[in-house]
């Protein structure tokens, strides 16, 4: 496999939750739970944290890990990440959210099989089925739309695809898919992403991805069991203790 780094943004500034990125979670900083997580992906050659504040490179590298200083001006994590890769011998990049203490490092080995792979995809990421019927309408679960090969269609906070006419038995039910926040990029592809303004879909959804699909990105999106856990706000926190506990990582 060529070679894969996993880059994960940390930032200090939350609207909702400013610092979470070091907040206690189960006696560790939120940022070591992503890392320690991501590191036992066995496709990836280092995982490293970009990061504009001090504060967080200290913690990082208290716990053995590798952190690089960006820029504090970026627009979102894309942007911190192509700077972090500038200089590194890496085909390809997987972002890794760093507020979610749980992601699989089965997926980012996926992801790294499919950003590698012989089929040239520009772009991979992830979606799990919705089950809850309630989260089809909330704008804060971005819903998406694939092709029979798994090719994104379209991302929308708004429910995809409209259900027009439902049968009255309830059979036929369209198959809604949650998207979850991890991205796999061929490094050119990152460097042409970055270097695009926003568009006016991605302006309108505030969604980065469709960016990507405005310039024909071929990005597959992997089907997935491994559900996503954010934390997002100071009351993410104990959600998060409870999962890790059911997931066997604590006691």
């Amino acid at each position: 496999m060529s070679k894969v780094v996993g880059i994960i943004p940390a930032r200090w500034g939350s609207t909702r939750f400013p610092g979470k990125i070091l907040a206690d979670i189960a006696g560790k900083p939120l940022i070591q739970w992503v890392w320690e997580r991501a590191s036992q992906a066995t496709a990836l050659s280092a995982v490293i944290v970009a990061t504009d504040e001090q504060r967080i490179a200290d913690v990082v590298a208290g716990f053995g890990g590798t952190a690089v200083m960006t820029r504090a001006d970026h627009p979102s994590g894309t942007d911190r990440i192509a700077e972090a890769v500038r200089d590194l011998d890496a085909e390809a990049v997987i972002n890794v959210q760093g507020d979610e203490p749980l992601i699989a490092p089965a997926l980012i080995d996926e992801l790294a099989v499919v950003i590698t792979g012989p089929d040239e995809w520009d772009m991979a990421t992830a979606a799990a089925r919705i089950t809850d019927p309630a989260e089809v309408e909330q704008p804060s679960v971005v819903k998406v739309v694939c092709a029979a090969d798994g090719k994104a269609l379209y991302f929308s906070r708004s429910p995809i695809p409209h259900w027009r006419e439902k049968n009255g038995d309830g059979s036929g039910e369209p198959l809604y898919l949650r998207h979850i926040g991890i991205y796999a990029y061929r490094r050119t592809f990152l460097q042409q992403l970055v270097q695009t303004p926003p568009t006016m879909l991605e302006e309108a959804e505030k969604l980065e991805q469709l960016r990507a699909l405005y310039l024909g990105a071929r990005m597959k999106v992997l089907v997935t069991e491994h559900s996503a856990l954010g934390v997002d706000e100071p009351g993410d926190v104990e959600r998060a203790e409870q999962a890790l506990k059911q997931a066997g990582l604590t006691q």
